[in-house]
């Protein structure tokens, strides 16, 4: 069986306004569902965003949901014309985690990244030789295949960023300096990296070590924005697994550790200095 494709923005947002049509026809998914000859479980899944569904399923929903007007079906087989995955993805499928492609498709649409990493340096901000060395260590059972594909997709993921406004804002434990992932000339390269990110698109904070416990103690994570009418979300990632979070209130409790943490941070020129004088321990 081949693997789910991972949902983009489009088909979130197709998927959200598909639901709010059917609602406002007063029907529920199961009503729907038998009205057009459907499995529930099927409109679930498209309901969901998890699969991609035919235009004339989408065209026959419309005409039981009472839009019947040819421009506003347009605006939605637009949406579903639009919500192709990134075909760049295809040939790394089977090395990535089914959540890891879908985190990928999002962020590739997402107008602002802000977050915290408690560990190490930000995937997006990452060397090729940083890189690879991270995944090994954090993944020991990888194959060196597996550890290539994984770092081409993590060099991949900054080409379709750099292209676009997105701006990244991340805060940096402290710790993200002093671990010396790969050796001392890797982490020269890398934090000479991180110097020479563009201010205008990238923003980069460290909370010291003095500060103590702050809010990403807790964990990483990474809030993506996305351009009205499509609402934020939140990616957290562990060692079983990865968390989508997308309650509105659940959302704006990271937003809000977010804004305390880059209070307790040292501002983006302090930051720098403390980039700079920390390359010198892996001279």
């Amino acid at each position: 069986m081949p693997a789910r494709k991972p949902p983009t923005v489009r088909l979130r947002r197709l998927a959200q306004e598909m639901i709010r049509a059917r609602e406002r026809a007063g029907l529920s998914r199961e009503e729907a569902a038998d009205r057009v000859r459907m499995d529930p479980s099927s409109l679930w899944r498209m309901e969901t965003a998890r699969n991609r569904p035919l235009r004339r399923t989408v065209l026959s929903l419309l005409d039981l949901y009472g839009i019947t007007h040819a421009e506003e079906q347009a605006r939605y087989v637009e949406l579903l014309a639009k919500s192709n995955e990134l075909n760049w993805l295809t040939p790394f499928e089977e090395a990535l985690p089914e959540d890891y492609q879908t985190y990928i498709s999002f962020e590739a649409d997402a107008a602002r990244l802000i977050g915290a990493e408690t560990a190490f340096v930000p995937g997006l901000l990452q060397t090729p030789d940083y890189a690879r060395a991270l995944i090994r260590g954090v993944h020991p059972a990888l194959d060196e295949n597996d550890v290539a594909r994984r770092a081409e997709v993590r060099a991949r993921r900054q080409e379709v960023l750099a292209g676009k406004e997105t701006k990244l804002w991340m805060v940096l434990d402290e710790a993200a300096l002093h671990h010396a992932v790969g050796g001392p000339e890797v982490m020269r390269a890398q934090l000479d990296r991180l110097l020479e990110e563009d201010s205008k698109r990238v923003v980069l904070q460290v909370v010291p070590f003095s500060t103590g416990a702050h809010p990403a103690s807790m964990g990483s994570f990474i809030l993506m924005e996305f351009p009205d009418p499509d609402p934020s979300l939140v990616y957290i990632e562990t060692l079983t697994g990865s968390l989508f979070v997308e309650k509105p209130e659940e959302v704006g409790l990271h937003r809000a550790n977010f804004e305390h943490l880059i209070a307790r941070a040292i501002s983006p020129a302090d930051t720098r200095k403390l980039i700079t004088a920390k390359r010198k321990d892996f001279t």
